[in-house]
């Protein structure tokens, strides 16, 4: 396995980064048939620190993609299956008296990982969700009156199915908006459905790992490090700003349908995924279109959507694809953005 080296600034070439991504992303394909903008969204909150939520119906390899992920980065992984009677000591850890020492001892729970799997996270009462709150945004945990902080790197990937409500609890809003992105997952294509049954005709396939933990920070930094334009980062704030005032950008009749619009996080995740989508493209600067590309994930579960959306059917995506269309993408100057970066 070829190691990642940095150069004289502390980080990695583009080139050199862009290499080790693909070759991360091929290792994961070995399991993982088809889904390629699952999988890049994946490598994008990687390389971000941020977290993932992906929704699709059973069956769609949400469950195997992030851990068939996890084997290929090494580092620990915890996956915990939610389920209505969970606690949040289940998550977090709790206090344990040893009656042989007459001694409290704190057991950590297993969000005490690099990588951790929330399975199902919408099947989990509030009082759980909102103990994953305070990992999922300072990447502590406190227990009784002691904080602890998380493995570094720390990334939670969960999963939900849209098609089931029993037994089932919305995810707060507060919540949702710390996951960096939220990945809608389709069926997949009539060909990468066939090479999913040939393959469980044969001996099950294994992916190696091919990026350790230090390598993983070593291209979080050199994402970090992408320049991006100024250009880049008012396109962001437009659209994230469009999503609150529709009717301003003139799309009054999609105003109807939202009654709140995206964050400020919406608008600092558009420009840090557009980083990390660079670098997986070897360049050290980002583009607009890097902005347009993410818009979707970043955005979608950051519009709440009125009741009258709801009762036509209209989706959080039907706004967002109104305001790409209307805003219209700008235009950079490549030589400046290479120059600069």
């Amino acid at each position: 396995m070829d190691v990642l080296t940095p150069n004289a600034d502390g980080l990695a070439s583009p080139e050199d980064a862009r290499k080790k991504l693909e070759t991360a992303l091929f290792e994961v394909k070995h399991v993982i048939v088809g889904q390629e903008e699952m999988l890049e969204r994946v490598f994008i909150a990687l390389l971000t620190g941020g977290h993932l939520l992906i929704e699709g119906v059973p069956g769609l390899a949400k469950t195997l993609t992030i851990r068939t992920t996890a084997e290929v980065l090494g580092g620990t992984f915890q996956r915990i299956q939610f389920t209505p009677d969970l606690v949040p000591s289940d998550l977090v850890g709790t206090r344990i008296f040893r009656g042989d020492t007459a001694t409290f001892e704190t057991e950590f729970g297993p969000v005490f990982c690099n990588f951790l799997l929330a399975d199902e996270i919408n099947r989990a009462p509030a009082k759980v969700q909102s103990a994953l709150l305070e990992v999922m945004q300072e990447r502590q945990v406190t227990i009784h009156k002691e904080t602890h902080p998380v493995p570094v790197p720390f990334l939670v990937m969960a999963t939900q199915n849209p098609i089931e409500s029993e037994g089932t609890y919305p995810l707060p809003e507060a919540q949702l908006d710390r996951f960096m992105m939220k990945v809608l997952v389709d069926y997949p294509g009539f060909s990468d459905e066939m090479s999913v049954v040939q393959r469980s005709l044969g001996e099950e396939p294994h992916a190696r790992q091919v990026l350790t933990v230090e390598e993983l920070t070593l291209l979080q930094e050199t994402a970090a490090a992408v320049y991006v334009d100024n250009t880049v980062v008012e396109y962001a704030v437009t659209l994230v700003t469009c999503t609150r005032h529709l009717a301003h950008y003139g799309l009054e009749t999609y105003a109807p349908y939202v009654t709140w619009g995206a964050s400020p996080r919406g608008s600092l995740n558009l420009v840090h995924a557009g980083r990390a989508i660079a670098l997986m493209r070897g360049r050290n600067y980002v583009l607009p279109q890097d902005v347009f590309d993410v818009a979707r994930d970043v955005l979608r579960h950051r519009i709440g959507l009125s009741y009258q959306a709801l009762s036509e059917e209209r989706t959080a995506d039907d706004v967002l694809d109104a305001i790409l269309g209307r805003i219209p993408v700008p235009r950079i100057d490549l030589a400046r953005a290479e120059a600069t970066a």
